[in-house]
């Protein structure tokens, strides 16, 4: 795609843990050269939406409630994991709005910034509520993980022989409830911030929704975000610059350009790891098949205006380009 075929389009970029890092200190380092990168792809005339992950950070929050609470001097109380998704994207939300305002200024940039905390629907009937396997927070022994378990009424699991941890499940994301304050934020003028590590999971009873506690894939929750807001190109940033057959080993090579249904072979034949670029290919495919007018980039964060421009990256459409 030429530089000058991006002005106007609208673009989700989704930021892999890469680019927040694992302390508060470490986050706003590099979120500072996160926003130069974000801040040059709004300069082209790019209508930005920004999601982002969260692992480690929820992770830190829900572990300083759980060791706060269990000293009874100190009176605080064990933290539903809902609550710590919403304070993770409180404050990721508010250190990236602050760099892209500062670059903003830098480049006379005439744009505002939206942070939007938001809630994703799920089915309260989702498999993966029976079949708790995402783990989250500290490693423990096996006697603290129990004694954890006993006091919280969470779900503890052994973890690949590293030690014990809790574990919560990881629902198939449906809709984002803030959908149009995106779009009215968008249509203002606005670069929004949402969906930040995959929203607050809620379910739909009786007409209420009510949160619970789960994880959810922030690139599927993107993918859903870009098509709902009928975006022109989904932006997945992760580690490397494009996605790869047979990673790792020697017959490793670059894949350029796949259509959907060749996708769906490579995911079929176990090409992308579970838990890494997997989750990744998938959310892709379920944008593009959602919305076949639209493509998915999927690249590293110093490559993602070189990919929008076609230049480097893997991209991902309906049909062979």
């Amino acid at each position: 795609m030429l530089q000058n075929e991006l002005d106007g389009k609208r673009v989700v970029i989704a930021l892999g843990g890469n680019a927040l890092g694992n302390t508060p200190e470490e986050q706003l380092s590099l979120l500072k050269g996160t926003s130069t990168h974000l801040a040059s792809m709004v300069k082209e005339g790019i209508n930005v939406v920004v999601t982002h992950g969260n692992g480690p950070q929820v992770g830190i929050i829900d572990e300083a409630f759980n060791v706060a609470s269990k000293d009874p001097k100190n009176q605080v109380p064990f933290m539903p994991l809902a609550d710590c998704n919403a304070m993770s994207q409180g404050y990721i939300g508010m250190q990236l709005t602050c760099q892209l305002m500062n670059q903003f200024r830098s480049q006379d940039i005439m744009r505002t910034v939206a942070n939007v905390p938001t809630h994703v629907v799920v089915d309260a009937n989702d498999p993966a509520f029976k079949d708790y396997e995402k783990p989250i927070g500290a490693f423990m022994t096996e006697a603290e993980a129990k004694a954890f378990a006993k006091a919280t009424g969470c779900q503890v699991h052994e973890d690949s022989g590293r030690g014990w941890r809790r574990v919560v499940p990881s629902p198939v994301p449906q809709d984002i409830v803030e959908m149009e304050t995106i779009r009215d934020l968008m249509a203002d003028g606005c670069v929004v911030i949402a969906a930040g590590g995959g929203g607050v999971p809620v379910i739909q009873k009786d007409g209420q929704y009510q949160a619970v506690d789960a994880i959810v894939d922030k690139d599927l929750t993107s993918a859903i975000l870009a098509w709902r807001i009928q975006a022109d190109i989904l932006v997945i940033l992760t580690a490397v610059e494009k996605v790869y057959t047979d990673f790792g080993k020697p017959t490793q090579k670059a894949i350029d350009a796949m259509t959907t249904a060749e996708a769906r072979d490579y995911i079929a034949q176990g090409q992308f790891a579970p838990g890494s670029m997997l989750p990744k290919v998938e959310a892709c495919v379920k944008f593009v098949e959602a919305h076949p007018g639209g493509r998915a980039i999927i690249t590293s964060l110093d490559h993602a205006v070189a990919g929008l421009r076609g230049e480097t990256g893997t991209l991902i459409t309906a049909h062979a380009q």
